[in-house]
């Protein structure tokens, strides 16, 4: 199949014209003005807006956590991606600590493999760092084409890794030209707030809040920061929510060392004042926690000071009914939020539309930095000949609002119930299939693809 899409504005990282573009097979194959070619589609873009397909690299899909799965399948969770614009999404295979991490990576694939609508990638988190595991970094970088490993510095006797360990690993990863990611919060300091919480009764959802300051964040994304500049390995921050670990990162600047920050959709409209609401907070708890108003405009100058190269969403969800198995106890609430398929829509509605950020800084959180640093581009995040055709035929003028009645996310509540989005992804094309057109499905499960790095 060909493709023209006609009288688009085309916005990349870097570039903002208009032009025609000519798809032919899954790749772009030529960009002009009035291009006179025969495609077997013609699509009319007057008056609205072409840029890459998004990329989210942290969700987590069909996972187990804290007795239960996230509701969202790689069926449904790509699928809903594709609704809103993303196009290709990056999870995380988690070791099970005394087993392989080709053990992890067999239970992920099999979950994952011929179900996904949209393409795929995996990091692989590393919860026992021994000698075993250390023969299998280079295995799945060289023969995996999975170059990030990710570590926890929470969840003690599930996830989290020492200090030891993490600086053993990085040195590892360094050496094959891999990637550290981190889940930056202080375990003990967190895991000794839930107890005494517990012990005082205070069991609502509010006291996940209190159970995570601002602190424990702070402290941990420094600690990672000094380990990583000891060891010289790169270095990527996911889901960082709040001024104190933003202030860590920029002094890591100081000498002349870079930590890749990557923040969610939800820290950057959302705060800590929902979770006075009971039980109905629970929809919002997540690690790390929604902070306060002045972590939001902390996150929004980082994003362009340049500090915050990615916005990703985390999208873990949770059934109401699954939420609920912490109504009486915070800590058994399973952690996690919807909002794969709103991310795209969300930022050019709170961020362009507002004048916060512009189009092109758009596409760099939305794509392009997420394609750079994880080893996609340019076959992914750009527009340009020999590029994938993953590109999103937007109309910046379609106001709508989010409702769990319309979202195709397996969740049956929505954290954005309601919100007026200025903007809407109209015609979403993957690897030059037209995948969704107003709302319409035109791909089949199994279409997505795994993206090897």
């Amino acid at each position: 199949m060909s493709i023209l899409i006609k009288n688009a504005r085309v916005i990349t990282a870097s570039e903002d014209y208009r032009a025609d573009l000519y798809i032919e097979g899954e790749t772009v194959h030529s960009i002009g003005k009035d291009l006179s070619v025969n495609a077997d589609q013609v699509i009319d873009a007057t008056g609205k807006i072409v840029f890459p397909g998004g990329i989210d690299p942290h969700v987590h899909l069909q996972m187990p956590f804290m007795g239960t799965w996230s509701s969202d399948s790689y069926e449904t969770g790509t699928l809903a991606a594709l609704h809103g614009g993303t196009t290709t999404v990056i999870d995380f295979v988690l070791q099970t600590q005394g087993k392989s991490l080709r053990h992890a990576l067999d239970a992920w694939r099999g979950r994952s493999d011929g179900n996904c609508y949209g393409d795929y990638s995996f990091h692989i988190a590393v919860t026992d760092f021994n000698a075993d595991t250390r023969k299998e970094i280079v295995q799945m970088i060289k023969e995996e084409g999975i170059t990030s490993f990710k570590t926890f510095m929470a969840y003690k006797g599930a996830l989290m890794i020492d200090d030891g360990q993490m600086v053993d690993l990085m040195q590892e990863v360094k050496r094959h030209g891999g990637l550290v990611t981190v889940h930056a919060t202080n375990g003990d300091m967190i895991d000794k707030l839930i107890a005494k919480h517990r012990a005082e009764g205070k069991l609502s959802p509010l006291y996940h809040y209190f159970s995570q300051p601002e602190v424990t964040e702070a402290e941990a994304s420094a600690r990672f920061a000094d380990m990583a500049h000891y060891t010289g390995v790169s270095a990527y921050i996911v889901h960082l929510t709040c001024q104190g670990a933003l202030d860590a990162v920029r002094r890591a600047t100081l000498r002349n060392q870079r930590v890749l920050v990557e923040t969610c959709i939800q820290y950057l409209l959302l705060d800590a004042s929902l979770y006075e609401q009971n039980p109905d907070g629970a929809k919002w708890v997540m690690s790390p926690p929604l902070r306060q108003k002045k972590d939001q405009e902390a996150l929004w100058a980082g994003i362009n000071q340049g500090l915050v190269q990615v916005v990703g969403t985390d999208h873990c969800p949770f059934n109401w009914e699954q939420k609920m198995m912490g109504k009486d106890d915070f800590s058994k609430i399973p952690n996690g939020h919807p909002a794969i398929e709103h991310r795209m829509e969300l930022l050019w509605s709170e961020g362009v539309h507002t004048g916060r950020i512009s189009p092109n800084k758009y596409v760099e959180l939305t794509s392009a930095n997420a394609a750079q640093i994880f080893g996609m581009y340019p076959k992914k995040g750009c527009i340009a000949p020999g590029s994938d055709a993953d590109l999103v035929i937007f109309d910046p003028n379609e106001q709508h609002a989010l409702s769990a009645k319309t979202h195709h996310m397996n969740v049956d509540y929505s954290a954005y119930e309601g919100w007026k989005v200025q903007g809407k992804c109209k015609t979403v094309i993957l690897r030059g299939r037209v995948a969704i057109d107003n709302g319409k499905v035109g791909v089949e499960k199994g279409y997505g693809a795994f993206v090897g790095r």
